[in-house]
């Protein structure tokens, strides 16, 4: 049981980016590690306890998301227009974290093991229990859609507004946070 307190820090990390709220990811954090001592046994030491650890936290995700009522989701097309016009002064950080909590929940999940996780392809398709073709589409589509909504949430200076420029090779990608 000693060997979960490393992987603390990864599980809040990663709860807090799924569920976009402190409060919601200390809770998932503390059903996880209820969970993951209740099924202790069914571990197998030798194995990747963090991947393990990950996958239990994501099924508790996804099982609290089909709890709640659904709702249809939504193009960014069809609600462009309705999104808020950032002050002039906006903090990256929180459009990031506004526009990671608009990706579906599914593309925000491998986006995040892979990207904040660093987690390599085939540990992320373990966690999320789908193929590694399916973590790399998906993966592929959280970037173009993250992508798209922060050009959305640009700046609201008319000046700052002029043509996207594309992202120069080798230029930063998303980091993590400590």
């Amino acid at each position: 049981m000693d060997d979960i307190a490393p992987h603390l820090p990864g599980l809040r990390r990663y709860a807090r980016a799924l569920t976009g709220n402190a409060w919601a990811a200390d809770d998932l954090v503390q059903d996880t590690l209820e969970r993951a001592c209740r099924k202790w046994l069914l571990w197998r030491p030798g194995t990747d306890l963090r991947a393990w650890l990950f996958t239990l936290m994501h099924h508790l995700y996804l099982n609290q998301l089909r709890a709640l009522p659904p709702q249809p989701p939504l193009d960014l097309e069809d609600v462009q227009h309705e999104l808020p016009a950032p002050p002039a002064r906006t903090d990256d950080a929180i459009d990031l974290d506004r526009c990671l909590q608009r990706l579906p929940a599914d593309q925000r999940a491998v986006l995040l093991l892979v990207t904040l996780e660093d987690m390599d392809y085939a540990t992320a398709a373990r966690v999320l229990c789908v193929p590694v073709g399916t973590v790399m589409s998906r993966l592929s589509r959280a970037r173009q859609r993250l992508r798209a909504l922060m050009l959305a949430c640009g700046p609201a200076d008319p000046a700052q507004t002029a043509a996207p420029v594309p992202a120069p090779p080798g230029a930063a990608r998303l980091t993590r946070l400590k």
